[in-house]
């Protein structure tokens, strides 16, 4: 008998999606670096990414890119968070590019290049606001470019990149890229010659650059959630893109309870197990299932997007999610299976849970 809960990933549909994403940015003079956090680093979807046309595999997590340095993957690999002063050496080994935003850092690498005698790559951060990585003024950036290019024999600099929404969800502009092009403009101008990478940011750039609003000077993106988690570029940005498939990974879950009940909880109330006071809304005695998966498996039940689209997610303690299946046409049964599209988040802790079993469609 399957164990559940079940994450299926479908290679196919991941390698079609990152096609559609490569061939549409390249429309555009920019590069791809596929980004394989938000699945757990799966080497099967690392390789379909390059396969699809990713100019570089990207990681925050150098234990994945040492894994595809040891499986043999033919793809410059790009270590996509600053890194950690206990993992230097590693990050020197088993990537070839780093974002750095520290000189101290820089000096480090540089360092452990040398001593592993290699040239190592370096895309220095700016930060534009969403007051996440990256030097803050545009002078100190061009100061630390002319740095890395004069000083540390045992680095490349391979360009400067910047990122937006993830921490303080400023969004890409025309407006702030321009300023990142600029940077980059000033920077090979003291360096007397090109920069091989201006990164402007991620998923979220790709809705301003289907409208034509990225600077012609910006030619690399870092995509992940563009790729293989497509929903939300319509739910969160507005933009469709044809062709993307939304099912590159389903979740399935189990029931295991079904039964009639109220919809208000009943007695004093007090803060959840994550210490949260949720509302909750009486609509009297409704149907209701239980599924075998929790936030500890999700991060957040609101992150589930059922494919049955009468259900709703009611939400979830760290074991049990709660759906209201009432107004469903389907007469669900004990044991029957769920399934779900899943946003972003559940997407980055399904893939990682232990408990969450992972197939793989080829």
């Amino acid at each position: 008998m399957e164990r559940y809960p079940i994450l299926e990933f479908n290679l196919e549909k991941l390698y079609n999606n990152t096609k559609i994403i490569t061939n549409l940015c390249r429309d555009y003079g920019i590069n791809v670096a596929g980004i394989i956090k938000g699945f757990g680093g799966i080497p099967e979807g690392a390789e379909e990414m390059a396969r699809g046309g990713c100019h570089q595999i990207g990681s925050s997590r150098i234990e994945q890119l040492k894994a595809l340095k040891e499986r043999g993957i033919d793809i410059p690999l790009l270590m996509v968070r600053i890194p950690m002063m206990c993992e230097i050496e590693d990050v020197v080994k088993y990537s070839d590019i780093c974002l750095v935003s520290e000189r101290e850092t820089l000096n480090m690498l540089n360092a452990e290049a040398k001593k592993q005698n290699k040239k190592y790559g370096v895309v220095l951060m700016h930060d534009l606001g969403d007051l996440r990585e990256g030097v803050f003024t545009k002078e100190e950036l061009v100061e630390l470019a002319e740095y890395v290019e004069y000083s540390l024999s045992s680095l490349v600099l391979e360009g400067i990149g910047t990122n937006l929404s993830c921490y303080g969800s400023v969004a890409p502009t025309t407006e702030n890229l321009s300023r990142l092009a600029d940077a980059a403009s000033e920077i090979e101008n003291k360096l007397n010659r090109k920069l091989n990478i201006v990164s402007g940011g991620g998923t979220t750039t790709l809705p301003l650059m289907v409208r034509g609003g990225v600077p012609k000077k910006i030619n690399h993106l870092r995509i992940g959630e563009g790729i293989n988690n497509t929903q939300d570029l319509p739910l969160y940005w507005d933009t469709n893109i044809e062709g993307l498939d939304p099912d590159v990974f389903v979740l399935k879950a189990q029931i295991v309870e079904l039964n009639e009940k109220p919809t208000h909880p009943i007695g004093q109330l007090m803060v959840n197990a994550f210490g949260d006071l949720p509302h909750y809304e009486d609509r009297g005695i409704r149907k209701r299932a239980i599924l075998a998966l929790g936030n500890q498996d999700l991060g957040d039940s609101s992150r589930l997007v059922p494919k049955d689209k009468d259900i709703i997610v009611l939400g979830a303690s760290s074991d049990h999610t709660i759906l209201d299946i009432h107004d469903c046409k389907t007469e669900y049964k004990l044991g029957d299976i769920v399934e779900f599209n899943i946003l972003y988040q559940a997407m980055l802790m399904t893939s990682l849970s232990d408990y969450v079993y992972k197939k793989i469609i080829k």
